[in-house]
């Protein structure tokens, strides 16, 4: 899709974005924790433009009539972080990769703390509590808010939070010189490379270095997670060993994003002096093309799109997409269903598969309530043209999909476990009564 296209397309989205109600998830009160995130885009003009002052627009229409924001070679890009640390008691919950190679990029937000006037506060409060971004300055604009997510954890058995993202509009040609924390970096990566691309093939991470030179528009990749991390306590060194023995590793799909796309002109600006001096390393600081200042994350890391922030992405990706057409084949095929090409691919494109083939056969066996939500979202769907909004569809899946998993578990390491008795019971017949 060509840049102008793309923009065409973001400016259908935001509209329909503005126009469609969210769907608030209320916090149980057993779980009152909440978190919000801020999904920044903006519409970098022509290099070659001379884009004269004038006053900045107040409204998507008047934004999108602009003669730079028309230009050819103007181009949408959204804003992702790269955390060099997580503080847990601040930001969103996310699994760790079993690859140090892979890092992991996220939206700026965090948790809801006591005092934020709701959602919406919290996002701008941590935007500017992490990267020095104020989004209430005329720079910006609220297009609005897309469906809350649950995050869950222990295989989706248990609450942590309700996730609430935000969508802002940079209208400004211009961005704002940001103040990001101390080992942390902004990747501005373009929307064409996030959306479909040339080839559908997912590349294996033994793939990832070789193609990196050769990338088409959007490439598919996996990120590995220790499925013992969801199932063993922290400091139980053993029993995840067994586990990790047991069960595999968890696959889940990611979008390898393009490093010289975030540390050229994709980094939007330097990391002040104070904060420089209190990281105690300002020597791993590195300059870039455009001037600004990232942290030195080693010449061997793969930025990767996955997880939560993925699901979110693909729910942006999903409202510049016709409503009227199925969504196309370049999205990971769901290997419980083998649906997942006609409705929204958040759904389906965000949920593991497992290294050991006979885990992904039980929980197709045990996943008939899983298949069953997808067919009733994707009938939902074509019959309205839109999702019914009175179903919280994301949330039932995760729910009969991690349900249908939690079942397969128990059923491999009983098999499991029968298979070492018999081995071990025959090897001691072996060598005692033989």
């Amino acid at each position: 899709m060509s840049d102008v296209g793309v923009i065409a397309s973001l400016s259908r989205a935001l509209h329909r974005i503005r126009t469609t109600p969210p769907r608030i998830i209320a916090s149980p009160a057993t779980q009152p924790r909440r978190a919000a995130v801020a999904i920044i885009i903006r519409v970098t003009p022509n290099p070659a433009y001379r884009v004269s002052p004038a006053q900045l627009p107040t409204s998507l229409p008047e934004f999108f009539l602009l003669d730079w924001v028309n230009d050819p070679a103007a181009q949408a890009e959204i804003l992702f972080l790269r955390r060099g640390c997580t503080d847990n008691e601040r930001t969103v919950a996310q699994n760790k990769p079993r690859n140090a190679d892979d890092a992991h990029v996220a939206f700026p937000g965090g948790r809801t703390e006591e005092g934020d006037e709701g959602g919406l506060y919290t996002a701008m409060r941590q935007t500017w509590e992490e990267i020095g971004i104020d989004l209430a300055e005329k720079d910006f604009m609220l297009v609005g808010q897309l469906d809350d997510r649950e995050i869950t954890t222990s295989l989706g058995k248990r609450l942590l939070m309700i996730l609430s993202p935000f969508v802002f509009l940079q209208v400004s040609p211009q961005t704002p010189s940001p103040d990001p924390n101390p080992g942390t970096q902004l990747h501005w990566i373009p929307l064409s490379s996030l959306l479909a691309s040339t080839s559908s093939s997912k590349i294996s991470a033994a793939h990832d270095k070789a193609q990196q030179s050769k990338r088409p528009s959007r490439q598919w990749s996996t990120v590995s997670v220790d499925i013992s991390s969801r199932l063993a306590p922290r400091h139980s060194t053993v029993f995840k060993l067994v586990m990790r023995t047991l069960l595999g590793s968890m696959e889940f799909n990611a979008i390898l994003l393009d490093p010289s796309s975030s540390f050229g002109d994709g980094v939007v600006g330097p990391i002040s002096d104070e904060k420089r001096a209190h990281s105690g390393d300002s020597e791993k600081a590195v300059a870039t093309s455009a001037g600004g200042w990232v942290r030195s994350g080693g010449s061997g890391e793969k930025l990767k799109l996955w997880g939560l922030s993925l699901g979110m992405t693909l729910d942006l990706i999903a409202y510049m997409h016709p409503p009227s057409q199925p969504f196309g084949m370049d999205y990971p095929r769901d290997e419980v269903t083998g649906l997942g090409t006609s409705i929204a691919p958040s759904m389906t494109s965000v949920f593991p598969r497992f290294s050991y083939p006979d885990v992904n056969f039980w929980i197709w066996v045990f996943g008939k309530r899983y298949r069953d939500v997808l067919r009733g979202w994707e009938a939902s769907a074509r019959a309205g043209g839109a999702n019914d909004r009175r179903i919280n569809w994301v949330g039932t899946a995760v729910n009969q999909f991690y349900a249908a998993v939690r079942k397969a578990l128990v059923v491999v390491l009983v098999l499991r476990s029968i298979g070492l008795l018999i081995g071990f019971s025959v090897g001691t017949w072996w060598v005692f009564f033989r």
